[in-house]
């Protein structure tokens, strides 16, 4: 099937399969590798990627369904060579180790700032909570959360 899907404000027309996942179009089609792929089940949450803004675990989204629409990976974070301030909260507060989860914990983390730019310890703990981090227990996640909040408040 043919699909034209814009992805971080870029339109790429491709012939897919129609089975194929959208992880899968992102990594293999679009070489965009920051998305993960880990469970394929969609427990995990490493496939996070917004789809018109909402995150979505991009192992349980067809390609051909995000047909027409916008897509944002952890790569469209970055802006004209400037980290994103939830990706400047990580690198600050250590909320990553291996980095598997971190892109897919940045797109919820933006989405939740997005929404709440002054969320709780509480909030930001249920909005990752259906990621999984094998690695650093959370707590540095949760403080980078803060720390992106802080710091788009006082700017």
């Amino acid at each position: 099937m043919m699909i034209t899907v814009t992805v971080n404000g870029q339109a790429h027309t491709r012939d897919v399969e129609p089975r194929m996942l959208l992880v899968h179009f992102l990594r293999d089609e679009l070489r965009l590798t920051g998305t993960h792929w880990g469970c394929d089940t969609s427990n995990c949450g490493v496939c996070v990627v917004h789809l018109d803004g909402t995150p979505v675990k991009s192992c349980s989204v067809l390609a051909v369904m995000a047909d027409g629409h916008e897509v944002t990976t952890v790569e469209g974070l970055e802006r004209d060579g400037e980290l994103d301030t939830v990706q400047k909260g990580f690198v600050e507060c250590h909320g990553l180790q291996c980095g598997f989860c971190t892109p897919g914990m940045m797109l919820t983390a933006r989405w939740l700032l997005d929404r709440d730019p002054d969320p709780s310890e509480a909030e930001i703990r249920e909005a990752i909570s259906g990621q999984l981090c094998r690695c650093t227990g959370y707590e540095n996640i949760v403080r980078s959360v803060r720390w992106a909040a802080e710091s788009e408040a006082a700017s």
